[in-house]
């Protein structure tokens, strides 16, 4: 009985293993620590986690669709420039679209949970979903602030309200430095057109 039950399993997985199937489903847990930092795992080692979401990996139609293809795409749906997009990236996540900040923003484009909602982002970490998000926000936030790069930028960082209550520019180190940032490499990009690296 031991016997025939291993050979079964055995079989069964040199099937999966033969025929390409791979696990698609991942449950992620997380949990905030006293100093408020959150922390994600899909391997949780103490009962402090809490489930967050199932992470569910399959093979979209569009999965050879380029950053490069995606940010020309939500440039031009938010009529921003493409260098600029690209610097926000570069700056957020350099490129890793898994990653997620000790705030809980996710993606490339960092998107906090919220916001990600409200623009419709279901899954975060979709580079497509991301960027589109990230785009749109980007493009709310420069029309808010009529147009403004710093204020845009800002807010973008620190959130709108941080730049309404102070008027202006929050006085955060973080911020200030973001914003410096970005406009660096937004000039590189629009002086080289080079790649996202």
């Amino acid at each position: 009985m031991k016997r025939s039950h291993l050979n079964y399993i055995l079989l069964l997985s040199l099937l999966c293993l033969f025929s390409g199937f791979s696990p698609a489903n991942a449950d992620i847990y997380r949990y905030v620590d006293a100093d408020g930092v959150i922390h994600f795992t899909n391997t949780p080692t103490h009962g402090y986690y809490n489930f967050y979401r199932k992470e569910i990996f399959v093979d979209r139609p569009d999965s050879s669709v380029s950053y490069s293809d995606l940010i020309i795409r939500y440039a031009g749906q938010f009529n921003l420039d493409e260098a600029l997009i690209k610097a926000v990236i570069k700056v957020e996540s350099n490129y890793q679209p898994h990653v997620v900040s000790n705030k809980g923003a996710q993606g490339l484009m960092q998107l906090i949970p919220d916001t990600a909602r409200d623009l419709n982002v279901i899954d975060p970490f979709d580079p497509s979903e991301n960027i589109r998000g990230g785009t749109w926000y980007l493009r709310q936030m420069l029309d808010t602030f009529n147009g403004d790069l710093d204020l845009a930028l800002a807010a973008y960082n620190a959130g709108p309200n941080a730049v309404k209550r102070y008027g202006g520019i929050p006085p955060y180190t973080e911020t200030i430095e973001y914003i410096q940032r970005v406009k660096h490499y937004f000039d590189y990009y629009r002086q080289s057109g080079d790649t996202l690296l």
